[in-house]
């Protein structure tokens, strides 16, 4: 596909990092939220726990919170920006996939385990619910925002 297809599928790159910046910072609040008042299954923020697995030493929470924002705005930017499915559906099936490889790859790169099952089975569905809120703002976002 050309660079002019790819204009015609979806958003520009100025559109897709903003909304994926506040998509970042929608599901940072609930989850900062959620492991100050004890919901959360983790134990400890885990876009924290790969960043000092990357380093190999403790490192402070705003380096966490960088990690988390990178990292979903990186994954929404290029899904409004590329992908050729858009709708509830696509960013359904994006959530879906993004869980599973945190529970396929990123739980075992921090020593969590295979599905986190290295701290419980509680990881599962504690794991599935950032990634529904993820889902569930960038569509949100997606569709109130200006083209």
């Amino acid at each position: 596909m050309t660079e002019e297809t790819f204009k015609k599928l979806g958003r520009s790159w100025g559109q897709g990092i903003s909304i994926g910046v506040c998509v970042a910072v929608l599901t940072a609040v609930v989850s900062i939220m959620a492991n100050r008042s004890g919901m959360a299954p983790f134990p400890q923020p885990p876009a924290l726990a790969f960043a000092e697995t990357l380093v190999g030493r403790e490192l402070p929470m705003p380096v966490g919170l960088l990690f988390h924002a990178v990292y979903v705005t990186g994954w929404s930017a290029l899904f409004l920006r590329y992908s050729p499915w858009q709708g509830a559906g696509a960013i359904a099936v994006l959530s879906l996939l993004l869980w599973g490889g945190v529970l396929l790859v990123f739980f075992p790169i921090v020593g969590w385990g295979l599905f986190g099952l290295g701290i419980g089975p509680q990881m599962i569905p504690g794991s599935f619910v950032p990634h529904f809120l993820f889902g569930l703002f960038l569509w949100g976002l997606d569709r109130v925002w200006p083209r």
